[in-house]
């Protein structure tokens, strides 16, 4: 840890399955063989962050399919987005999407999941972790990065990175229609892949239109989705670069959608690539849900994008 003080802000009485320290990633390693790893919902980590008076890319939390609990070791600001998983402080409910006061002794915790994958809690200030080529985000297939390069365990400590932001402002919020649509069931804007053509014309309208379940082979690396086999074609390709969002369709025929953990090359064939509207509606995917692809032309992804993101420039306002 660097840069922090010496006075701890929360203490991890339960840590829940899978909860690590993320940011929005370390973009520019691919070359190296790294991922850029980080926030797989980042929509929901850049406002958490702008909830407590943070610069969006602070590190956070990610905590997957149930929260932690967290006691509060001196007064905090704090901010739940993400899934729904029952946010409670004290025993009563608190409301996500908003900023919430903990004093000294307070506990955060959660009912349990109601819907979605990832919750993210964000503490003004940001959290002190350990950067890893310029990032705090976790990457555990390394062990670099966040909090030891682990997911937390009971009785770790966390500390802010700089002095929380003045004036510190509680309740400040954001609507549910300022948020991505989680609670409809994923329509996700895909465009056209530099080797849509590999599908074969009934393949590519069988892409487009039909239901995909994630199948139980989904981690941060990526989801393998289950449904009709796909027909694709063509000689093999040379490995080349990967990015979040990649569709790809190995020789099997069911589409695997990359994630935050994902490879750095391959050379499966990328039929489309998830607007970047739409990763926080798969980042929130389980095994078991499903999604469907809708084709936009660049254009159209870059407009919805600029909508979206002007929910989060209103909380800088």
């Amino acid at each position: 840890m660097t840069g922090a003080p010496s006075q701890p802000l929360l203490r991890v009485e339960a840590p829940g399955p899978f909860t690590m320290v993320q940011d929005l990633g370390r973009p520019g390693r691919r070359g190296f063989g790294v991922t850029p790893s980080g926030a797989m919902d980042r929509f929901a980590l850049s406002a958490a962050n702008l909830l407590v008076g943070n610069p969006e890319g602070a590190a956070a939390l990610e905590c997957a399919l149930s929260g932690p609990t967290l006691v509060a070791l001196s007064n905090c600001l704090v901010a739940v987005t993400g899934a729904d998983f029952g946010p409670t402080l004290n025993g009563e409910p608190v409301p996500a999407w908003t900023g919430i006061f903990m004093a000294e002794g307070d506990r955060l915790a959660f009912t349990g999941r109601v819907w979605g994958a990832r919750i993210y809690i964000a503490v003004a200030g940001g959290l002190a972790a350990e950067r890893w080529l310029g990032s705090a985000a976790t990457y555990s297939l390394v062990g670099r990065g966040g909090f030891h390069g682990r997911a937390l365990k009971a009785g770790d400590e966390l500390l802010a990175a700089a002095p929380a932001p003045r004036p510190a402002v509680a309740e400040l919020m954001l609507p549910a229609q300022s948020r991505p649509p989680y609670d409809e069931e994923p329509s996700v804007a895909a465009i056209a892949g530099p080797h849509l053509r590999r599908l074969s014309a009934p393949s590519r309208r069988v892409f487009f239109r039909e239901l995909w379940a994630v199948g139980r082979d989904a981690d941060r690396m990526g989801y393998r989705l289950e449904g009709p086999e796909l027909e694709i074609s063509g000689p093999d390709l040379v490995s080349f670069g990967l990015s979040m969002g990649c569709v790809q369709v190995p020789p099997a025929g069911q589409p695997i959608v990359l994630m935050a953990d994902h490879q750095t090359a391959g050379g499966y064939p990328v039929v489309a690539g998830v607007a970047r509207v739409s990763l926080p509606l798969v980042a929130q995917l389980l095994p078991g849900d499903h999604l469907r692809f809708r084709e936009v032309s660049v254009e159209a992804a870059q407009s919805e994008w600029r909508r979206l993101r002007a929910s989060l420039d209103s909380l800088r306002q």
